[in-house]
């Protein structure tokens, strides 16, 4: 069971597949615009011209201007609702914002467990002039001593 889950974990945290969960979330989100968009702004506008443009008279006989409420009720189409239009794009940046965060939190996991795998050191300090030197070095290129450690391992 515990390989399974290490498995699991390991399918999860590969980077294709967390980047494929951010497009579908984000398209999901994208989509809810587009429908507002659609519904809310362009159609209402859309009825508005073709209503005009099929000659029928629309105009307030007090004011002799266009009345858009009999537009809206002739044709069975709401005003323009750039209200819901803003709602949607809210939702879209609270979800953007929203994934943002969980991504950067598991990239962030995901590089603590690289750093811990990777943190064999590379380096060693002169016990005679504290210089820092390479792990592998069996003299210290600074006061030039031989260290105990190669000294032990030539006898």
């Amino acid at each position: 069971m515990g390989k399974l889950i290490g498995e699991f974990k390991e399918f999860i945290m590969r980077g294709n597949v967390m980047d494929l969960a951010v497009g579908v979330i984000i398209g999901g989100a994208f989509g809810s615009i587009v429908t507002s968009l659609c519904n809310d702004v362009i159609m209402p506008g859309v009825s508005w011209i073709i209503a005009t443009v099929s000659g029928q008279d629309f105009t307030n006989p007090e004011t002799g201007q266009l009345d858009f409420t009999k537009v809206t009720s002739s044709l069975n189409v709401g005003p323009i609702n750039l209200g819901s239009f803003a709602a949607a794009i809210i939702y879209f940046l609270i979800m953007a914002i929203i994934i943002f965060a969980m991504v950067k939190g598991v990239n962030k996991i995901a590089s603590l467990a690289k750093k811990k795998e990777e943190e064999a050191p590379t380096t060693k300090e002169c016990p005679f002039c504290c210089s820092e030197i390479a792990i592998k070095a069996t003299r210290c290129p600074q006061c030039t001593a031989i260290l105990e450690e190669a000294a032990k391992a030539l006898k």
